[in-house]
């Protein structure tokens, strides 16, 4: 089955989930910067079939954007035309950096771990994005 690729894109890091061939789980996979999120999917995409893109789309608490949704947007339309015949779908991270980070925190992470946040938070806001939307979705 080909996978669901989520995707938390930042000013200058994004984060990248991916579901099991199965599309059960959720499971982080990378961190790049933003300027090459399309060309490492594209990559991506040579190896693993891909069903579907999950894009976290930053609200503020009231529902109006944010700094970063003008980038965010921009960025889904470069997706749609470097992979037109793939649906990209566009989800909720309100919250999901502060969920990645008490994740790691439950999960025993030091506080070095937390500091590389180019490492970690973004790929774990990822997939607590992929997650959600797999919920959602009933998948």
């Amino acid at each position: 089955m080909p996978r669901l690729v989520a995707i938390d894109f930042g000013a200058k890091r994004t984060g990248i989930a991916v579901t099991d061939p199965l599309q059960l789980i959720a499971s982080a996979l990378e961190t790049i910067p933003s300027h090459t999120v399309v060309a490492y999917l594209k990559k991506y995409a040579q190896t693993e079939p891909i069903e579907a893109f999950v894009v976290g789309m930053p609200k503020r608490l009231d529902g109006t954007d944010t700094d970063n949704t003008p980038r965010v947007k921009s960025f889904v339309r470069a997706l749609q035309n470097a992979f037109p015949e793939t649906p990209v779908h566009l989800h909720d991270e309100r919250f999901t950096s502060k969920m990645a980070l008490q994740a790691m925190i439950a999960s025993g992470s030091t506080k070095k771990d937390r500091r590389e946040k180019s490492g970690n938070i973004d790929k774990v806001s990822a997939a607590i994005i992929l997650q959600s939307f797999m919920e959602q979705h009933q998948r």
